[in-house]
């Protein structure tokens, strides 16, 4: 799991009152580049508008294809990032409330608003690794106030090689690389995920980008939640993911980077971005 080193001391000091999982701390690392891509090699320009920094995690303001402008805007992070705690395996916890505060940043990754929270639209990391929350105020009222728009969910599979961004508004830093390929199952400690987003080389995520939108670099769709990474080499275990195939074989990539696809999402969203988890084409896992 991506989180940063906070998370970890806090981890340490709650040791004996129940099993805590180790968290990974944030590298000092140079940035990399957060130049955008050429207009030969990408359509848009992937910035920090729209995405916010969360206490201890990344995010990004989403809609979806179907979203109005006056629907209450959505927030996307991990569901690991949730600030109750980690779900557990099988847990999947809607419409709970919340006053979670989030920072939106424009373009130049400058904090301009804080943004609140009144629900814990969804969350889980069963199959996926997402929290969704509801804020209270309007994608319009945020553009009129602010000049910043959400970003689109792409409702539709993306593809292997497709150039990507990692954008983390906790440590304002752009990541760029491609998707490598997908993983029949992940597994992380007593988490499973499905269908994941496995990043080439070049996407060294570290503590503190879990939630961040992965972007595609051409059509600055959201594509995927940035999420974990196998940070020693270890097989199946917190901050050390595995990959399994469908006939049980297991791969470890030590130093590799995975994400969580996003294109099931918008299904299981109408009218008004009111989450419907019996809508049709909805696969999101239910309570």
């Amino acid at each position: 799991m991506n989180k940063p080193l906070l998370a970890v001391l806090a981890a340490v000091a709650t040791v004996g009152l129940g099993a805590t999982p180790a968290l990974a701390a944030p590298q000092t690392t140079a940035p990399q580049s957060t130049a955008p891509h050429s207009a030969k090699a990408a359509a848009v320009t992937v910035d920090f508008a729209g995405t916010v920094s969360l206490s201890n995690c990344s995010g990004s303001v989403i809609r979806f294809p179907g979203s109005a402008d006056t629907d209450p805007a959505l927030v996307l992070t991990n569901g690991h990032c949730l600030e109750t705690g980690m779900p557990s395996a099988g847990q999947v916890i809607t419409g709970q409330s919340s006053s979670r505060t989030f920072g939106l940043l424009n373009s130049a990754g400058t904090k301009i608003a804080t943004l609140r929270a009144n629900q814990i639209v969804y969350s889980t990391m069963t199959d996926t690794d997402v929290t969704i929350y509801r804020t209270t105020t309007t994608y319009s009222a945020i553009k009129s106030s602010y000049g910043i728009s959400p970003l689109t969910v792409q409702d539709t599979h993306p593809v292997a090689g497709t150039a990507i961004k990692v954008v983390s508004g906790y440590w304002k830093r752009i990541y760029s690389c491609n998707i490598d390929g997908f993983v029949y199952r992940l597994k992380e400690g007593d988490w499973t995920f499905k269908d994941s987003v496995r990043y080439t080389s070049a996407c060294n995520t570290i503590g503190g980008t879990s939630g961040s939108p992965v972007i595609d670099a051409t059509t600055g769709k959201v594509v995927a939640v940035n999420n974990t990474g196998n940070e020693d080499g270890a097989r199946c275990t917190v901050n050390n993911p595995c990959e399994v195939d469908a006939s049980g074989n297991v791969t470890v990539r030590q130093g590799i980077n995975y994400a969580q696809q996003t294109y099931n999402i918008p299904a299981c969203f109408t009218t008004g971005n009111r989450l419907n988890l019996s809508a049709a084409g909805c696969t999101l896992p239910k309570p």
